[in-house]
Order: structure tokens, then C-alpha cells, then sequence
């Protein structure tokens, strides 16, 4: 029998982040050596502990947004050897996308309902300390249907970069916030508006340079969120 693999557990609910550590520790393979309820301790704990592998809520103290998503770059980027599972309540291909845009080495993205099946928790746990990835099937297949849609959409026309410049957009950023963002000059953001008016076909002769931008956002929402 292989060494019981070292994790840190990341939960602001109690009663959650208890079971879960009785639940791995009582299988006999999983060595729970912290359990923390904010992303701030789980860096800390990880930065002491240097655990195997983590296993973290994606929605943690203050904000109860994405800071397990945060924490997972921040430890991937620091601690290349310790693997990541995230786990969310709901099925949102979006919270996916953001967990692996940069790279899906190392980390998985599981349903929290998959608590329940220890098999695949401990399998999940034991990819990531290897450095491969894992997907809840639920999540690919939102992902699949994504990617679909988006093929059939006029979006598909626009530059990786175009389409990160869109997003920014969408968010109600000017260009120098999306210039600061994207650590690129006002003038090449200009540049990747102008060519994402020309190939959403929302010519200069036809839209002020405002409504333009609105008809731009309104379009990706519409082919990325629906």
C-alpha cells in the first residue's frame, strides 16, 4: 500500500470541512494535515506544511466569490509540486475556465456533491499530486456545449487576444483599464477594438464609436453566456 497522500483542507463551513477531513482520514489514504476555513490560511498552511495536495472550496471569506480559484494560481505558481482539486457547489463552465486558462496541469474541478463518492475524491486528489488534471463530467459537458455554440458564433471570427480584450470590455472597463490589465499600450487596445468593430461587422459609417462598443458586449454576452 502507497504512502496516505498529505492535504490540506480549505472550507468555510464547519460542519462541511469536518466531515470531509473525517471522511479521507477514515480511508486509511489520505493524511489530512490542516483544515482551514480562508484562503489566507490555506496559503499559510501550505507554505508550512508542504502538503501533497489541497483540496479547497472555490467560494472562501471575505468576498465568498472565487478566492479558492486565487489561491490555486497562487500555489500552483509557488509550489509547483502541490496539486490543486477546487470544488464548487454549482455547475458553472465559466469558474472552470477561469481555474485552467492557464494551464491545466496539476489541477481538477469537481462538483462538491462529489464529496460523497471517496473513490473518486482520493483518484482526483492523487491525479493532481501527479501533475495531471481532472473535470467533473458535468463540466465538460458544458464546456462541449459551450465550444459549440461558440463555433456557430460570430465570435468565433475574433483573435485569442481579441476575444480577451472583448471580455475586459464586458466587464465595463475603459481602455486603460483593460490596457492595464492586459500590460499592453492604450494605442494596441484601440487596435484590438477596431478590429473586433470590423469583424463583428460594426462599421464606423453605421454606429458611433459608443454604440459600437455597446453592440460589442451585447453580442458577447448573448453567444457566451446563454
Amino acid at each position: 500500500m502507497s504512502d496516505p497522500l498529505r492535504v490540506v483542507i480549505a472550507e468555510d463551513n464547519y460542519l462541511v470541512r469536518e466531515g470531509t477531513r473525517r471522511l479521507l482520514e477514515d480511508s486509511d489514504e489520505i493524511e489530512v494535515t490542516a483544515s482551514v476555513g480562508t484562503a489566507e490560511e490555506l496559503l499559510d498552511a501550505v507554505a508550512r506544511l508542504h502538503p501533497d495536495a489541497v483540496l479547497t472550496d472555490i467560494r472562501m471569506p471575505p468576498d465568498h466569490h472565487t478566492e479558492g480559484i486565487r489561491a490555486a494560481h497562487d500555489i500552483r505558481a509557488r509550489y509547483p509540486e502541490v496539486g490543486v482539486v477546487v470544488l464548487s457547489q454549482h455547475a458553472e463552465e465559466v469558474y472552470a475556465f477561469e481555474l485552467l486558462k492557464s494551464g491545466t496541469s496539476g489541477l481538477a474541478y469537481l462538483l462538491k456533491e462529489r464529496i460523497g463518492d471517496l473513490e473518486e475524491l482520493i483518484r482526483a486528489l492523487r491525479e493532481v499530486k501527479a501533475g495531471r488534471s481532472v473535470i467533473d463530467p458535468k463540466i465538460v459537458e458544458l464546456l462541449i456545449a459551450r465550444q459549440r455554440r461558440f463555433e456557430k458564433s460570430t465570435l468565433s471570427n475574433l483573435s485569442p487576444r481579441e476575444l480577451e480584450v472583448l471580455s475586459e470590455m464586458a466587464q465595463g472597463k475603459t481602455n486603460h483599464a483593460i490596457a492595464e490589465k492586459l500590460f499592453l499600450s492604450e494605442s494596441a487596445i484601440e487596435k484590438y477594438i477596431n478590429a473586433i468593430f470590423s469583424k463583428l461587422d460594426l462599421s464606423r459609417s453605421r454606429e458611433a464609436s459608443t454604440h459600437r462598443r455597446v453592440a460589442a458586449v451585447l453580442m458577447f454576452l448573448r453567444d457566451t453566456r446563454r
